[in-house]
């Protein structure tokens, strides 16, 4: 599997190569994020995982994450010696699957990569569009429709909200969602991020959010989109 990696900070950067080509993982190396946008413009397709570091001389792994999930759904780490909730949370609200705060044990980072290629392994493969209760999902394009008018959604919303649509009928624990949204070892999962999410997506698609009839909750037991 090959894996990309944006650091500028040459020690730490020879150091991943070393590490994750020692675990059977072929690398390409970037510094900055001019030289990052050109292989992920013209080579994305050939990675399994993206690897940026937050903080690069020439700009951010932020845009280096939108520009990845513009164009797939290839999982992104970001490495980054920056630990508070506002980057945390921007970084998941882009579509960041993971976050390891420097410094960090190679043996947690291998964990983490290996965690999220599983997670995605698993996911099974899409349709093209999804409707149910007169919301529909263009998995192909990324998009949310209610009643055919698009409704915007951030990249967390957006996946959680394929995580029901894929389980229709089903009841899903909140363990459940947060497996498959977050890596259970990141220290930024907990119950509240979940909570904060779904009542999100509420006030986006239900009718009524303090009556919700789309995404219900089963008393107990967690949480059911459709029949």
């Amino acid at each position: 599997m090959n894996i990309l990696i944006v650091e500028d900070d040459k020690t730490i950067a020879s150091g991943l190569e070393y590490s994750l080509q020692q675990d059977q993982f072929s690398t390409v190396l970037c510094h900055d994020v001019a030289s990052a946008k050109k292989v992920i413009a013209e080579q994305l397709d050939q990675f399994a995982l993206c690897l940026f570091d937050l903080s690069l001389p020439d700009g951010s792994g932020y845009e280096l994450c939108k520009m990845v999930k513009e164009r797939s759904d290839v999982p992104v780490i970001f490495l980054t010696a920056v630990d508070d909730e506002v980057n945390v949370v921007m970084g998941l609200d882009m579509g960041a699957d993971d976050y390891i705060t420097k410094p960090f044990r190679i043996r947690e980072l291998l964990s983490r990569i290996k965690s999220v290629l599983r997670r995605y392994q698993k996911q099974p493969q899409a349709k093209a569009i999804i409707e149910v209760d007169g919301i529909r999902i263009n998995t192909l394009e990324g998009k949310v429709y209610k009643h055919g008018d698009e409704i915007p959604v951030t990249a967390l919303e957006y996946r959680l909200l394929l995580i029901f649509a894929n389980h229709i009928g089903q009841i899903l624990s909140r363990n459940q969602l947060l497996e498959q949204i977050w890596d259970v070892a990141g220290d930024f999962v907990n119950d509240n991020t979940l909570t904060v999410y779904i009542k999100r997506l509420r006030e986006k698609l239900e009718d009524d959010p303090k009556d919700p009839t789309f995404i219900k909750t089963v008393r107990g037991l967690g949480y059911k989109v459709g029949e």
